[in-house]
């Protein structure tokens, strides 16, 4: 039923997402940074995909209409608080016809309202609350029974929406997927027609709605289609210099600039996922595409620390990143952040302009990269190159004895 599906997970080690995982069903899962369990960096050593994030203030970095499911363990959020402001977000990142399972307090309060220490009233009212908050949204519930609870949004949901207390509360906003350093509000995301996607794997290739719709300006589906050709023929040449390409080796893969996410649909394989990162001061918000493609991903600033813990990916990819940032932030800093998260023997691939790439190559020597330029596919007389860098094993008593 959910092969292929987007999921978002807050995470507690991550076993749901590894369960799903087996099953071909990718969960972005998060939880806030935690010194005594780390349950991010647990998740991201089994292999899973997983970030440090919490539901405060600000938007999630994911576009609207991301996943088909969320899901809450035991996760403490008072999703009654703030007017349902909480439920509201995971409302805007979750697609039409898409569930919301809830499993924890406030649900089967009768059984544990004792253990919680709570009256038997307030964990009623708790729930109630939430229930309220959903209607409001336009989920139905679908099933309950002992610790869990589950909702569905509907699918088309502007008849709803036109009832008496719902129009009211709808979000003033031009594009929806503009979230980065959004504050939450207590509103509904304007409701969309449910798009039609293709089952998974199919779902990698077939064109996104997004761009059928032409929602992406500049995105059509002949440059769609030319992109996949393109991101072939490169992840070819990447798996020809490097053999461990596709291989268990790398597990937890990142793309620093996903574009349309062409490179991890390429690469897919059930031995490694990929992290599509778009970076907040892309040309074109195109996070959207890459959910509906059946893949994950993130927005990010690469001026900032990335949301993870040290060692956590085997390989990193970037394409035009460092011509991206030129005159944002110094392309020291984004190498030194791309060191933290790199795993040692982790690869690292760039591609970019020769002379950006040779400054780079001189940088990284510094850091105990083994690296080597490389022409384009197409030739040496093509301005851009390619870098392949391994991040060597070393302990800082290897320093004092050399």
């Amino acid at each position: 039923m959910w092969a292929g599906s987007n999921i978002s997970d807050h995470v507690q080690v991550a076993s749901f997402g590894a369960y799903l995982m087996d099953r071909n069903v990718l969960a972005m899962s998060f939880a806030p940074r935690d010194s005594h369990e780390a349950q991010v960096q647990f998740a991201l050593e089994r292999g899973v995909p997983a970030v440090i994030g919490v539901l405060g203030t600000i938007k999630l970095p994911y576009p609207s209409r991301s996943f088909d499911m969320a899901h809450c363990s035991r996760c403490l959020i008072p999703w009654e608080s703030n007017g349902g402001m909480y439920m509201m977000e995971v409302d805007r990142v979750l697609r039409p016809g898409g569930y919301w399972i809830l499993s924890g307090p406030p649900i089967n309060w009768k059984k544990y309202y004792q253990s919680w220490k709570r009256s038997k009233q307030d964990a009623e009212e708790d729930q109630h609350r939430i229930e309220n908050i959903a209607e409001m949204l336009c989920w139905d519930k679908i099933y309950e029974k002992d610790d869990i609870a589950i909702w569905q949004k509907q699918g088309n949901s502007y008849s709803c929406h036109q009832k008496d207390g719902h129009a009211s509360k709808m979000c003033k906003v031009q594009d929806a997927d503009d979230v980065w350093y959004k504050k939450m509000e207590s509103c509904v995301t304007p409701p969309v027609e449910a798009a039609q996607l293709k089952k998974f794997p199919e779902r990698l290739s077939a064109i996104p709605p997004r761009i059928l719709e032409g929602q992406i300006p500049g995105i059509t589906e002949e440059v769609y289609e030319d992109d996949n050709k393109l991101w072939k023929k490169h992840v070819n040449t990447y798996k020809r210099v490097n053999k461990l390409i596709g291989s268990s080796r790398y597990r937890n893969i990142m793309d620093m600039n996903a574009g349309l996410g062409s490179f991890a649909a390429t690469l897919h394989s059930p031995r490694s996922w990929v992290m599509n990162v778009v970076p907040s001061i892309s040309e074109r918000n195109t996070l959207g595409i890459i959910y509906e493609r059946g893949l994950i991903g993130i927005y990010h600033d690469w001026c900032e620390g990335f949301s993870t813990y040290p060692r956590t990916y085997d390989l990193i990819h970037g394409n035009g990143i460092f011509s991206l940032y030129q005159n944002k932030c110094d392309a020291e800093d984004i190498l030194l952040e791309m060191d933290r998260i790199l795993r040692p023997e982790g690869a690292v691939i760039l591609r970019d302009s020769a002379d950006v790439l040779n400054k780079v190559r001189s940088m990284v020597a510094g850091m105990r990269w083994k690296s080597k330029l490389l022409d384009h596919e197409d030739g040496p007389h093509v301005p851009e190159k390619i870098l392949i860098s391994v991040k060597e094993y070393w302990v800082g008593s290897e320093e004092q004895n050399s």
